[in-house]
């Protein structure tokens, strides 16, 4: 009887037997398609009774989370320790820290989440290790931070990332602009707002028809691949922003650092000795996309030490008063808000107004 891993192996060997061409296109789509299926039995864990795993289910606190992802030994946990004062088990040996260990960090005022999650390391995907629970905590942050080792970052950020998009993780990418919409009857209807350099009717015949799909509207406005198209029908993936860590910069040169500087998301630092966690710290607030919003009550000076920490694309007034107290909106009038968002300091704002950061803002009630 053939495991689930050994029929993804046959459909690896299959594919890389296969030459690329427009005659292939459809046997590939067909491929990759089945392919995503079984990564997605995978994924989802079996239902089999048993004890409570150990130290998986992270309780979440603060205002975003931040997980730590990186192979053994890469100085995650010295790192982790420098950024928050909590202490993971740090050894030099593979496979060292087995359960992920949540610290808050304090940065801008705002509390924020940050998990070390255990060596991601070849074969995770396939339940290694601690990898299937790794990944599912890792599937609900906010921003990962790829711990790479600087004397050998390209060969590590290649595993990881394989084993990232292998359950569903895509990085530092917007999700596919496709409509895809399921029919009872009508056939496959395919409509395209660009030109399709690497798509074609028959290739999205052939995938839709492993999914058992007769009839469906597929609308693409992006020059997609046969995988963004599977990433939207098994619409299980997650996109997260992504930044390359590289630590040890101790041991190289300045004219290697140069170079380290051209890798796009990356931020070279040294754990060891702190250096550079300022550039670090200032990259993880621009990619969580935060804004700090702060209070002021009627007749006072505005509180600047306990900003109302929200994300960019969810700063309304209106989400700002529930970030606060979910009572607040039952009462609320209107809003004086001092910074950029608005005209003229200060400014008579209604709910749906969008703040920005280091806005002012004072609630008042109704009469």
């Amino acid at each position: 009887m053939s495991t689930t891993y050994d029929k993804i192996k046959e459909i690896e060997t299959e594919m890389a037997r296969t030459q690329k061409n427009k005659a292939t296109a459809y046997h590939l789509g067909t491929l990759k398609a089945k392919l995503a299926k079984l990564k997605r039995e995978l994924m989802t864990p079996a239902k089999s009774g048993g004890g409570p795993g150990e130290g998986f289910d992270v309780a979440g606190t603060g205002v975003a989370r931040v997980g730590f992802v990186g192979f053994p030994s890469v100085g995650k946990s010295t790192l982790m320790s420098k950024l928050t004062g909590t202490f993971s088990e740090v050894s030099e040996i593979e496979f060292t820290t087995l359960t992920t260990i949540p610290g808050v960090l304090q940065y801008r005022g705002a509390k924020i989440q940050i998990l070390d999650l255990p060596g991601i390391i070849e074969g995770a995907k396939d339940g290694k290790g601690r990898g299937r629970q790794v990944i599912a905590v890792a599937r609900t942050c906010s921003l990962i931070f790829l711990v790479l080792d600087v004397l050998k970052p390209l060969t590590h950020k290649a595993v990881i990332e394989r084993e990232l998009e292998a359950v569903g993780i895509r990085l530092n990418k917007e999700p596919p602009k496709i409509v895809f919409r399921k029919k009872d009857k009508g056939g496959i209807n395919m409509t395209s707002t660009v030109p399709l350099t690497n798509i074609d009717q028959d290739v999205v015949r052939s995938v839709l028809s492993e999914y058992r799909i007769s009839s469906a509207d597929v609308s693409f406005r992006c020059d997609a691949t046969v995988d963004d198209l599977i990433d939207v029908i098994e619409g299980n993936r997650v996109y997260i922003p992504a930044v390359y860590v590289l630590n040890k910069i101790d041991q190289i040169s300045i004219e290697e650092l140069d170079l380290v500087y051209k890798i796009p998301h990356a931020v070279p630092i040294s754990a060891h000795h702190g250096w550079n966690f300022d550039e670090l710290l200032e990259k993880m607030w621009e990619y969580l996309n935060l804004v700090r919003i702060y209070t002021k009550p009627k007749g006072q000076l505005p509180d600047y030490s306990a900003p109302v920490v929200l994300k960019r694309d969810r700063a309304s007034v209106a989400e700002f008063c529930d970030a606060i107290h979910r009572g607040i909106l039952k009462e609320f009038s209107h809003a004086l808000v001092w910074g950029s968002s608005v005209k003229h300091n200060p400014q008579k704002v209604g709910r749906e107004h969008v703040l920005l950061d280091e806005d002012v803002v004072s609630i008042a009630k109704k009469k």
